[in-house]
């Protein structure tokens, strides 16, 4: 049970039904997810909100594999159970290898081949933004020499967005729904 009250139709002001919608309308399922139901509360906030996070995980230039596995490693990062969930699929749909998978689900470094090198240069740089808050030039030169600039700025964001998205889910306790957590504790 989330720590503030989830907002239903009845509750809602005509503000907050009107970014419920707008919401809603631009959900690709239709669904207005945890951390969008719990900002709804600031619906001013969460209409620019929905937008930044819709760019991020939609229009960036990262193939879906890497932007999903840079969500799990946030997810983990932050022991977000409900992003865990919601990423997991959309990792393994976009072709994410299960042993990635399940060594950032268990707070291990992946075993890297020579084939997912991209993949291993955006492990890196996700460990070292959440780990040091800095990224080493050695990761950042590897990051963009491989995506760019606007890759760069992009995998950036895209994890600072991911990290609020935990914090918002965490803080206030939105729980997985019933589904068993995924993520065990970490020592």
């Amino acid at each position: 049970m989330p720590r503030i009250p989830l907002l239903t139709e009845e509750t809602m002001t005509p503000e907050q039904k009107r970014v419920h919608d707008f919401v809603k309308g631009r959900s690709r399922d239709n669904h207005v997810g945890a951390p969008y139901q719990l900002a709804l509360h600031c619906p001013e906030f969460l209409e620019r909100w929905q937008q930044v996070g819709e760019t991020l995980r939609y229009y960036n230039s990262l193939p879906p594999a890497l932007s999903e596995m840079a969500i799990l490693v946030t997810a983990r990062h932050t022991s977000c159970q409900y992003e865990w969930i919601a990423h997991e699929p959309h990792a393994r749909k976009g072709g994410l290898p299960d042993a990635i998978i399940e060594a950032i689900r268990h707070g291990r470094r992946p075993s890297f081949d020579d084939k997912n090198a991209d993949a291993e240069a955006v492990y890196d740089y996700c460990i070292e933004a959440h780990e040091k808050h800095f990224v080493s030039d050695a990761t950042y030169k590897r990051v963009l020499e491989r995506f760019g600039i606007k890759g760069t700025v992009e995998l950036t964001a895209l994890i600072g967005h991911y990290a609020m998205i935990a914090m918002m889910i965490n803080a206030h306790e939105f729980g997985t729904d019933g589904l068993p957590a995924p993520l065990p504790t970490l020592k």
